[in-house]
């Protein structure tokens, strides 16, 4: 096995000459940041924009406010309202445009898993729920216009030809809109093109940008689909969330959005973790969040969940791992959930909406048979592999998990003390006890007992 191959002091050595050599715990990647080569910008935020047209306000992509008919029929939206945050579902054609919204989750175009990879493969029907509320959104002629005219756009941009969009049945149209309404793949879509009162075309609204309570709904809404996902389809083994930021980060518009996919694997990744589990159950604390404490690497804590600078990874990555004892997101209290939330966000508004990143979530697949803590991470998009990667699978990191955390902290404490975070611990004020991942029942039992960090009885400097 790797980790009995690998010693802990091994996962990041600094050379004589400054290359600084890392291993991932978890995969065995092995990267390297090379001196010299880490010098370079890294995102556009101080580059200048060109002028924003008034006119195409709410209309810059098929994701904006003003052009809610170019993506396939929304499954919800998340609005503010006096009474606070609502959900709104089964909303017919008609009806999009009474509310307004701050998230809408609707289905991808072009589904990574499609809906009939689902249907050929395993007889995957719509269940009821879902069968109606297809029925319902196309008895309206609105409705029904909406869904042709989707799926007729999706056949264009697939490359078929006009006459042949033409010449296929309505009927046929329409029973490929299963994916509409019960497909596995998700988006959850930001409101915001550009950030309120942008002039110009690099004021990007991001998930920096949010405040604290935004962007904590944001991250409950999306939840809640992936719940709904794994609800709709029993066949769903896992469900993968993401966020590509950029379009050198893979986006298709640089428009904030959230990502889900259903495939009916776990994983390769997963798989090769759930082995490291069964081997040592408490491999997130030790050779994760402990391994980065001992050296300096977290930059940022609260009671709920903890950051720091990832090694080991292809790009510079921050890591968020939630402590709760719950596996998976849908099954933390609002505290945890806010408490994860907090700190991504805060790395987000640390970094700026220049650099080009992937938010990737972890959690225990639903049939996994050992526990695994909620992680995310967020990796910058700030180098391209390129040939030696290829021919050597070491990968070169232009920045080293020191240089990263350095990068992150002092933007961190700006944003804490202008009150655009939310509150939590920064580097040196972090407490980073050891095992503090509550994941693994053994650790449980040592939190609750905590007796080597209780306060000791009587006056300790009095006694000998």
């Amino acid at each position: 096995m790797m980790q009995d191959m690998m010693p802990v002091s091994d996962y990041l050595i600094r050379m004589r000459d400054g290359t600084i050599k890392q291993v991932n715990p978890f995969t065995g990647t092995e990267v390297w940041t090379v001196p010299g080569r880490g010098h370079r910008p890294l995102g556009n935020d101080d580059k200048p924009g060109a002028p924003l047209d008034p006119a195409r306000d709410g209309a810059h992509c098929a994701f904006c406010h003003g052009r809610v008919y170019e993506t396939p029929p929304e499954k919800a939206r998340l609005v503010r309202t006096t009474a606070g945050w609502e959900t709104l579902k089964g909303l017919g054609a008609g009806e999009v445009g009474d509310t307004d919204w701050l998230f809408r989750r609707v289905p991808n175009l072009f589904e990574i898993v499609s809906c009939d990879y689902w249907e050929k493969n395993y007889q995957y029907v719509l269940p009821p729920a879902l069968q109606a509320r297809k029925d319902g959104y196309l008895a309206s002629e609105r409705g029904r216009r909406h869904v042709l005219d989707i799926v007729e756009s999706r056949m264009r941009l697939s490359g078929v030809d006009e006459q042949t969009v033409r010449k296929t049945s309505d009927t046929e149209k329409l029973a490929a809109a299963n994916a509409f309404f019960g497909g596995g793949h998700e988006l959850i879509i930001g409101r915001q093109h550009f950030v309120a009162g942008a002039t110009n075309d690099n004021q990007l609204a991001s998930s920096g940008t949010m405040t604290p309570e935004e962007h904590y709904q944001y991250f409950r809404f999306t939840i809640e689909a992936l719940r709904d996902i794994y609800l709709s389809n029993r066949y769903v083994r896992y469900v993968a969330v993401f966020q590509n930021w950029l379009k050198a980060a893979g986006a298709s518009f640089d428009h904030l959005h959230k990502q889900l996919v259903a495939i009916d694997e776990r994983g390769v990744s997963n798989d090769m973790e759930i082995r490291l589990v069964r081997a040592n159950p408490n491999i997130y604390n030790e050779e994760a969040v402990n391994y980065a404490a001992y050296r300096n690497l977290v930059f940022a804590e609260n009671d709920h969940a903890i950051a720091f600078a990832g090694f080991g990874h292809r790009f510079p990555t921050l890591e968020i791992y939630s402590k709760s004892e719950r596996s998976q997101p849908w099954n933390h209290s609002v505290e945890e959930l806010r408490g994860v939330s907090d700190l991504v966000h805060a790395c987000h508004a640390a970094m700026g909406p220049g650099i080009p990143c992937n938010e990737e979530w972890h959690y225990k697949p639903p049939d996994a048979d050992v526990p695994m803590p909620w992680r995310v991470q967020i990796k910058w998009r700030v180098s391209n592999p390129a040939g030696f990667e290829g021919g050597t699978l070491i990968y070169v990191n232009t920045i080293d998990p020191e240089s990263l955390r350095d990068k992150v902290v002092p933007r961190i404490f700006q944003l804490k003390n202008e009150g655009r975070i939310a509150l939590m611990k920064i580097a040196f004020e972090c407490d980073c006890v050891p095992n503090c991942l509550k994941y693994n029942p053994a650790v449980r039992q040592q939190h609750s007992r905590e007796a080597e960090f209780q306060p000791l009885s009587g006056d300790a400097r009095s006694e000998s």
